[in-house]
């Protein structure tokens, strides 16, 4: 749903409308124990070629140099988030009645609390109308990610959903941490390995094991579930990259910290040196709408349809949107840890 600001089509929806030398790195292997927090790994400064292989026009392909940071190894947990929500009693936007500011156009009877839900659509469908399988759903929050009878019971160590950018920026503060940079998440997520397709290599997805949770089957109508799962899996389920990082691929999109623009990575005649996005965001298919970039794909993804769980590939929304299938993890800039055998 890259084209349009989902905040906008949800209230739509209810009221019925509608290279060459690239990876640098020196070896720099701390112990779990430098961490400057539990579940956070630390990723060696270098400089790589990032972008997509699928010659996307926004994600064209661009050299970056990057210090070493620290990020989770994971997305953050429906149990990590529930911790929070109990130390601050905070409110997430999708558990908020929208004000008719907010979603110009919606009928002040209709503005209600809720989020959006994937729907299996029950005939087929035009994979350019995404509508046909989106609906909002009230109630649908991060406690009951599909709508009021749908539960997070016994999924505590799955990645939390329905969180927009704004409730994931509000988690990072109270845990110290901040959002990744786009260029830090596709850093990380391609674990040293330059220019590949997938995270894991060139090789595609499936065979005796599957490297990541995505769609299988014919989108949206089908899901043969040869991943073994549905909807979201736990964070440590799938393998990890070589950076230690669990499910950089599939699974749920992640915020990242950046504004969204198709030219957001210049013209790349330059090394960039820890960018940290656009000052401004622009959407050509919806002016004046600010939009923040989402990495990683999710449990939806299918190369019928939606290529997100590729490293290079981008999705944007606007700050506020809450969705089923998108959540985050933090990253935190610290002193670098001493290699082994220092003092």
């Amino acid at each position: 749903m890259s084209g349009m600001s989902v905040a906008r089509f949800s209230f739509l929806v209810l009221a019925g409308v509608v290279s060459a030398q690239a990876w640098r790195a020196p070896h720099v292997d701390p112990p779990a124990s430098s961490a400057p927090q539990p579940g956070m790994v630390f990723v060696p400064g270098g400089e790589a070629v990032l972008g997509s292989q699928n010659g996307d026009r926004d994600a064209p392909l661009h050299r970056v140099r990057l210090d070493g940071f620290w990020i989770d190894a994971t997305e953050v947990t429906n149990d990590q988030f529930a911790a929070f929500v109990a130390a601050t009693r905070y409110v997430t936007d999708a558990e908020k009645k929208p004000t008719p500011e907010e979603v110009p156009g919606v009928p002040a009877d209709q503005l209600t609390a809720g989020a959006l839900v994937f729907q299996t659509p029950p005939g087929a469908v035009d994979l350019r109308e995404f509508s046909q399988w989106w609906s909002f759903v009230p109630g649908a929050c991060w406690r009951h990610p599909a709508g009021p009878d749908s539960s997070i019971e016994g999924k505590g160590d799955h990645p939390v959903v329905q969180v927009s950018w704004r409730d994931a920026i509000a988690y990072a503060a109270w845990a110290k941490k901040r959002l990744p940079t786009e260029a830090e998440w596709e850093y990380a997520a391609r674990g040293g390995l330059d220019q590949k397709r997938y995270v894991w290599g060139d090789t595609a997805p499936g065979g005796a094991a599957w490297q990541a949770n995505i769609w299988q089957g014919k989108f949206p109508q089908q899901n043969t579930l040869a991943d073994g799962f549905e909807g979201t899996a736990p964070v440590r389920q799938f393998p990890a990259n070589a950076f230690g990082l669990y499910g950089m691929s599939g699974n749920v999109w992640e915020w990242c910290q950046d504004r969204y623009r198709p030219d957001g990575y210049g013209d790349g005649r330059q090394v960039a040196h820890n960018p940290q996005g656009p000052e401004t965001s622009v959407d050509p298919q919806e002016p004046g709408v600010e939009k923040r970039v989402m990495r990683g794909g999710s449990f939806l993804c299918s190369d019928a349809y939606c290529l997100g769980y590729q490293p290079g590939t981008r999705m944007k929304s606007t700050p506020d949107t809450s969705l089923c299938h998108t959540g985050f993890r933090c990253a935190l800039t610290a002193p670098l840890p001493m290699p082994r055998g220092k003092n």
